[in-house]
């Protein structure tokens, strides 16, 4: 199984960016899709999932300005970053798992970061 994760680079403050999240080895259809921030020296945190069904589930930090979605025939997931503010600059992993969960410890595969860099 493999995850490839796209889409970061350098944005301004209110800006937006996508990422992208591309599966293989495994239809993506029966998987949740956890997003994953990483800031240097701080702890990696839970962004969004969405699940095998499209629920989504979001941290209050992104709440209202990341989206994240998926699509089956793509094997893909996105995340739309809206709104974008300095703190948001972190790398950003995609993961799979059966189900969403906050914990990166509960997620099977995990992609290459991406990297976002937001500026003031």
């Amino acid at each position: 199984v493999q995850l490839q994760a796209s889409g970061g680079g350098l944005a301004e403050s209110g800006g937006t960016l996508k990422l992208s999240c591309v599966v293989s080895g495994l239809s993506l259809k029966f998987y949740a899709v956890g997003w994953f921030r990483q800031a240097p020296g701080k702890e990696r945190e839970a962004v969004g999932c969405i699940r095998d069904d499209g629920t989504t589930h979001y941290s209050d930090p992104v709440k209202g300005r990341f989206t994240v979605s998926r699509d089956n025939a793509k094997n893909t997931a996105y995340l739309q970053m809206d709104s974008l503010k300095p703190e948001d600059t972190a790398d950003y992993y995609c993961a799979t798992n059966s189900i969403c969960a906050p914990q990166a410890g509960a997620y099977d595969y995990w992609g290459r970061g991406t990297q976002v860099t937001v500026s003031s």
